[in-house]
């Protein structure tokens, strides 16, 4: 990333406590990011009979939709490396009668029990990996030759208020180390020309993205300035880099978080900061001669 303003995410650990936050704030991470799922789930057109790989599948949404667009004759596939998010998948979809399926696995190394898929899909759970080029070059041999991908990743910070402000204001409080360039996290693939080498290298083309711009609710549709700076503290990285600073710290914090929080906060609609992500699509290379 290269920005003074965000923190670095190596070593993140969606297994454990990476993944306990998401399930903790499941609703309103989901929120947050919704209108960005919808907008790459249009631009991926499922129909019936298509075979669906969902790649970071969190707590099951995007799979459950997905499932409900291909269809009893189709097929649509969860995968998360975190246990805890997958049970919730399971629950939902029981609780739902949805076809979807779910495995809790490591997509770098995972080897599945399933033919190969005609699509996959990945709403923010494709910036995580330690080796992206080995990782996507895994998930190929996941897929048909030719198989479309649709992946939704981050742009940059600077382009993303929502991160930006909030690390601006954890950043009157502690000290925020200089982020890692192509590091694994939310903003690896900011650089599109970065995330079109991996895919080239991992046996994908013809890679295309157009930008999704929009804002952002912190914390959730209709969230209060108050709940949008505690879901900031309980969740996201900023709160556990503040927490780690002792309580006074992360109170001080608080009150300033609420304060920008109030000014961005619109009613009905919660609180509102900018945000843009790329909607990529690209091709699993077919068989040479």
């Amino acid at each position: 990333m290269g920005e003074p303003g965000t923190a670095p995410t190596v070593g993140e650990d969606w297994a454990g406590e990476m993944g306990a936050r998401w399930l903790a704030g499941l609703d309103r991470f989901e929120g947050m990011i919704a209108p960005i799922g919808e907008a790459l789930l249009a631009r991926a057109g499922y129909t019936p009979g298509e075979r669906v790989l969902d790649l970071g599948c969190g707590g099951g949404a995007t799979t459950l939709a997905i499932a409900a667009a291909v269809g009893a004759e189709g097929a649509a596939l969860g995968l998360d490396i975190a246990p805890m998010l997958v049970e919730r998948a399971r629950e939902r979809a029981a609780a739902t009668g949805s076809t979807a399926r779910f495995v809790c696995a490591d997509a770098a190394t995972a080897s599945l029990d399933a033919p190969p898929f005609d699509r996959l899909f990945s709403r923010f759970g494709s910036m995580f990996f330690a080796e992206p080029g080995a990782a996507f070059a895994n998930l190929r041999t996941m897929l048909k030759p030719g198989a479309r991908i649709d992946l939704a990743v981050w742009a940059h910070p600077r382009d993303n208020a929502w991160m930006m402000e909030v690390m601006g204001i954890a950043r009157r409080h502690i000290e925020i180390p200089p982020a890692v360039p192509r590091a694994p996290g939310p903003f690896a693939f900011e650089d599109l020309s970065y995330l079109g080498e991996v895919l080239e290298g991992a046996g994908f083309t013809a890679m295309e993205a157009v930008a999704y711009n929009g804002a952002q609710a912190v914390g959730g549709p209709g969230a209060s300035p108050q709940e949008a700076a505690d879901f900031v503290l309980g969740s996201l990285g900023a709160g556990r880099m503040l927490a780690e600073a002792g309580d006074a710290v992360c109170q001080a914090a608080r009150a300033d978080l609420v304060d920008l929080f109030t000014r961005h906060h619109r009613a009905g609609e919660g609180v509102m900061l900018g945000c843009k992500a790329w909607l990529v699509t690209a091709r699993a290379r077919e068989a040479g001669p």
